[in-house]
């Protein structure tokens, strides 16, 4: 029997692949725990439709994406530390930091867990701090970091 699989299984495939199962594992297991449905012309015409929809979402998503890149790219956050003498700062400036000022001062929401920092910044000046939106689309958003 034929079988579109609706979930990934493991050992079998991955969702939206067509496979050629048993007939009793297919009515005693992949039917009844709704990982599959018979491979009819229906349902094929059916996957077919949703993995179009799925494309036409992701083209979408992909764009604002983009768009919201272009955004934060032209922008810049001034972030204030305290410092002592030679420029030397106490603590540091995190990304919820950095967020916390974005959403402030350019009324942008930018979630902290998507900045990557590969440490905290410890000193004055300005520093270009990675943003992932999207799996293909990463943005640099400055940050000038000041002397309070």
């Amino acid at each position: 029997m034929e079988v579109v699989l609706l979930e990934d299984v493991k050992s079998l495939g991955k969702k939206g692949q067509v496979v050629k199962v048993n007939d009793g594992y297919a009515r005693n297991f992949i039917l009844p725990k709704k990982l599959g449905v018979e491979a009819t012309p229906k349902n094929l015409n059916d996957l077919k439709l949703q993995k179009a929809k799925e494309a036409k979402i992701a083209a979408e998503q992909l764009a604002e994406a983009k768009a919201l890149a272009e955004k934060i790219e032209a922008a810049s956050v001034t972030v204030s530390i305290r410092s002592g003498e030679g420029g030397r700062t106490f603590g540091s400036v995190s990304s919820k930091e950095i967020a916390a000022a974005a959403k402030e001062q350019l009324k942008m929401e930018i979630d902290k867990k998507k900045m990557t920092l590969p440490e905290p910044i410890k000193s004055l000046g300005t520093f270009e701090v990675p943003v992932k939106l999207h799996k293909d689309v990463t943005a640099k958003l400055r940050v000038k970091v000041v002397e309070a």
